[in-house]
């Protein structure tokens, strides 16, 4: 007797339509889950602007040789700069230097986040006789930072990476090897 109602039963759940059983919903789930998660990344590849890559690249590829004559006169100037970041003061205080002797005339420090161009900011600073400078900065993120340092004339640049805050200063320096 007991053969008979488990046939039964067995009949009973087999014959019921596959989309009565939760096993195919289940087989199902990963495929979909996959296809809406492509739908929703084309959504985002095409609806936001790709920071990484600039419009003009061939012009900025053809600077190159220009920003390395200003790696070269920096170099010839001897030219060094320290800079720091006072997180409490909201001041990013620094010192630059020409053959041992401070650098007066004005300068132009420009700080580029890594991945999000929004945040870049660009500074002006009058150094004192000492080469000193001090200036207002808002809080820098947590971030790599490419950090460029130019005369007033654009005639000489430094430049450097600085990881703030892992790093809490960084030393440019126009005859650093790399």
């Amino acid at each position: 007797m007991q053969s008979t109602n488990s046939r039964r039963a067995a009949s009973k759940v087999s014959s019921a339509p596959w989309y009565a059983h939760r096993w195919p919903w289940l087989l199902m789930l990963g495929p979909i889950i996959v296809v809406i998660a492509g739908i929703h990344t084309t959504w985002i590849a095409f609806t936001r602007q790709d920071a990484l890559v600039v419009d003009d690249y061939y012009k900025q590829g053809k600077a190159i040789n220009q920003d390395l004559s200003r790696d070269r006169v920096a170099a010839s100037m001897k030219l060094r700069a320290s800079i720091r970041y006072d997180a409490s003061s909201g001041r990013l205080l620094g010192n630059v230097r020409s053959l041992g002797q401070p650098v007066g005339s004005s300068l132009t420090i420009k700080l580029v986040h890594s991945t999000q161009p929004q945040k870049d900011v660009v500074l002006q600073v009058q150094p004192d006789a000492e080469g000193s400078f001090a200036v207002a900065l808002p809080m820098l993120d947590r971030a790599r930072w490419q950090v460029s340092m130019e005369g007033a004339g654009r005639n000489w640049r430094l430049h450097d990476v600085w990881d703030w805050p892992v790093q809490r200063s960084v030393e440019l320096s126009a005859d650093r090897t790399d």
